[in-house]
């Protein structure tokens, strides 16, 4: 059940790897700086709040991984996203193994927790030391009747983004298809890549309650361990932004029959594709006229809310430093509020990311492939008025005396779909016209005199 590493790095379902001789995700030198394999796995699994999530490694390793999302979920009971589960491996364990603390850590939890699944991570030093984690979690399923899924994602593997693609191979070895749902619809869908950050996902969930689609499980926003166990009975798979797990769902085209769209929710123009495009891959005709009403609808609400930001915005040029789908979903929801997008970081971003960020930026558009260096140059060069990026280049804002917003996985607010796109409108409102940027950028009195 272990996954194999090269068939993921050549995965048939990427476009780009039909004429590209190069591995998609290849390991190189300094490739797991930006975030390692483990940390991509634990990323697309720990929004499943009824879920152990236990770190088989260093203290350190869960300790970097701590906190690094705000993955809302509506779980009413405890959310185990908030506790963290290692073992705890030490010195002897390296030399001894650490399968019998795993085993004790298994049981611990259970007993104290009764979560509907653990998830065992691995880390580079269990890795490198052999632990056997299909055995151990085989042997614990069998004891406590409940899920126990081995993650094969040590973080030496390579980048965040293979993490996430083990995470997906790790849920469907071990979840998808062991369990039936208690009914049906005509219009069930899986989202997936979709992990609710800051409540993206419930931005529109209900537009598809609206328009009668049910979404049967989420991997993993909001998600249920039942709910993905029954994934195998949806009528479309659903990748929300992360391309990442296009091997899940070209696999369960392949053993469930089920059909596969890749879209965004960020901005106007692809929330409104989006939904469509579901609705489309659905099949049904009265389902399509319904969601172009609503489409048409929300469209008309939102214009007559966003015309009096539209005026400001009016000639504004943003330099977009993120990584991954939002290098490319964030600067069309830029678009869409009137503002052009000169520049975007492209470092983490797959082949396909960086095909969509040039469609929406065109040939002039700036394509940052090292930001820490380059943004400060790109900024200077083109005028631009805001930066939007992680807290880190914060202070390149500073410098250069332009507005700044955080837009990386710390942010509080959401801003996907129809509303969240009113969301950044406001942000980007109260930074532009904020006088922190200028005043701190001031000089001092003293740097002023002769």
């Amino acid at each position: 059940m272990k996954p194999k590493v090269k068939e993921l790095l050549v995965e048939s379902g990427c476009e780009h790897n039909e004429t590209r001789t190069k591995a998609c995700n290849s390991a190189t030198p300094g490739a797991t700086t930006g975030g390692c394999a483990f940390e991509g796995a634990q990323i697309a699994l720990f929004p499943y709040a009824d879920a152990a999530h236990l770190v088989h490694g260093p203290l350190t390793c869960l300790g970097t991984s701590w906190e690094t999302r705000l993955t809302g979920t509506s779980w009413e009971g405890r959310d185990l996203t908030q506790m963290g589960f290692t073992t705890g491996i030490g010195i002897n364990d390296v030399v001894f193994g650490g399968e019998e603390k795993l085993h004790e850590a298994i049981d611990a939890i259970m007993e104290r927790y009764s979560p509907q699944a653990v998830f065992v991570y691995a880390t580079c030093v269990t890795a490198l030391i052999g632990d056997d984690l299909d055995q151990v979690c085989k042997q614990a399923a069998e004891k406590h009747g409940v899920p126990m899924v081995p993650v094969h994602a040590a973080g030496f593997v390579g980048s965040k983004n293979l993490g996430s693609r083990l995470a997906g191979e790790a849920v469907l070895n071990h979840l998808v298809g062991t369990r039936e749902p208690e009914s049906t619809t005509e219009f069930d869908i899986n989202l997936l890549g979709e992990y609710n950050v800051t409540g993206d996902m419930w931005q529109y969930t209900h537009l598809l309650e609206e328009l009668g689609i049910r979404v049967l499980s989420t991997l993993s926003g909001d998600g249920r361990i039942a709910d993905i166990r029954t994934a195998h009975r949806a009528k479309l798979n659903v990748i929300v932004c992360a391309k990442s797990l296009v091997s899940l769902t070209r696999k369960m085209k392949e053993r469930y029959d089920i059909p596969w769209v890749s879209l965004s929710f960020y901005g106007l123009r692809d929330t409104s594709d989006g939904l469509l495009t579901i609705c489309r891959a659905l099949g049904d005709p009265d389902l399509i006229a319904r969601c172009e009403a609503l489409i048409a609808r929300e469209e008309a609400a939102l214009a007559e809310k966003l015309a009096p930001y539209r005026e400001l915005f009016q000639g504004k040029k943003a330099v977009l430093n993120t990584g991954g789908n939002k290098s490319w979903s964030i600067a069309s929801a830029l678009q869409d509020l009137g503002i052009e997008v000169v520049a975007t970081s492209v470092r983490k971003a797959t082949e396909e990311d960086k095909e969509k960020a040039r469609k929406y930026l065109g040939e002039k558009g700036v394509l940052m492939t090292e930001p820490a260096t380059q943004q400060a140059g790109v900024i200077d060069e083109t005028g631009a008025d805001l930066l939007l990026a992680g807290g880190r280049s914060m202070y390149t804002a500073i410098k250069k005396k332009i507005s700044f917003i955080d837009v990386n996985q710390e942010k509080k607010k959401s801003y996907g779909a129809y509303n969240g796109l009113l969301n950044l409108a406001e942000d980007l409102k109260n930074a532009l016209e904020s006088p922190v940027f200028e005043n701190v950028a001031k000089e001092a009195p003293w740097e002023t005199q002769p």
